[in-house]
């Protein structure tokens, strides 16, 4: 297997934002919480990162920010994709050039390219970056999604590291890991699948609840390291409602609001992601309470 970016918790983390921009501040302080947790790895301008209302400089310099902040206590990966590949070239290029160490590139969106068009797309970046890619596959955001035969092709290139999958079709991922496991490293891209899926032979995972909970997001995934899954099932069941919370609305939308409580930079989302509803957000801080979180 090539060697993998990084194995365990890794935090697709927000972007903290206000009427101005990204509030740098508070971004430096939350990138020193989430290594203080015991993040493994940190992903910058991915989804939860409020990506796609981003422009390509703007996304160049968080990058390059976090890369700075980070001096190279951890990985950072940086979220390049888009559905124009000459777009993906770009941001990869900006990416490479602050010094990210991995880029995620996720499946073209709305265009829905055939499994041929998503190896040619793939193969194109990976030729092109400095760096290693980690594929993204999320077909409920995009509406196409990367086959098992398709991944397998795609981990014979030498630049192809790793694959994010998110599909949540357990049947999928094992079949993945059957055809390519051995190639590449499979993350979770599910936080409810976590501990099943690391029990399967995944690497670990790419994590939203890590943003609130680093602590708890990296004991599990440790637990899972050291082949106890008892332990590690028992925490994921323990976090599973916050989980659900987490994602009773749109991805970033609940996880701004918790960052914000936790006091990492204002609960503002550029249009069109709008502040979580107030009774969502109640149910979701009550359940942050309840893992020892004080807001």
């Amino acid at each position: 297997m090539k060697k993998p970016i990084f194995t365990g918790m890794a935090t697709a983390m927000v972007t903290p934002m206000n009427e101005r921009g990204v509030d740098y501040e508070a971004l430096g302080r939350f990138i020193d919480f989430q290594i203080d947790g015991g993040i493994d790895a940190l992903v910058a301008v991915g989804t939860t990162g409020e990506n796609a209302t981003m422009e390509p400089e703007e996304m160049k310099e968080f990058i390059r920010f976090t890369v700075e902040r980070t001096n190279h206590r951890v990985p950072v990966i940086a979220g390049t994709g888009t559905n124009n590949t000459e777009h993906v070239l770009r941001n990869t290029r900006n990416a490479c050039e602050v010094g990210a160490d991995a880029v995620l590139v996720v499946t073209p969106y709305y265009n829905k390219a055939t499994q041929g068009g998503l190896i040619q797309h793939f193969t194109t970046v990976a030729d092109a970056s400095a760096v290693p890619l980690i594929l993204y596959n999320v077909p409920s955001r995009t509406g196409v999604n990367i086959q098992p035969k398709t991944l397998a092709v795609l981990a014979d290139h030498p630049n192809i590291a790793g694959c994010k999958e998110a599909s949540g079709n357990m049947a999928q991922f094992m079949e993945m890991m059957h055809l390519c496991g051995d190639k590449i490293a499979i993350y979770s891209g599910e936080d409810a699948l976590t501990v099943p899926m690391m029990a399967m032979g995944a690497a670990g995972t790419i994590s939203v609840l890590s943003n609130v909970v680093p602590r708890e997001a990296v004991a599990m995934t440790n637990a899972c390291k050291a082949g106890d899954f008892q332990a590690a099932a028992a925490m994921q069941l323990n976090c599973l409602p916050l989980i659900d919370a987490l994602f009773c609305e749109v991805n970033p939308i609940p996880v701004k609001a918790a960052v914000s409580a936790l006091g990492y930079g204002k609960n503002y989302l550029r249009l069109p992601l709008t502040p979580m509803e107030p009774d969502h957000e109640a149910a979701m801080l009550a359940e942050m309470r309840k893992l020892g979180v004080r807001v």
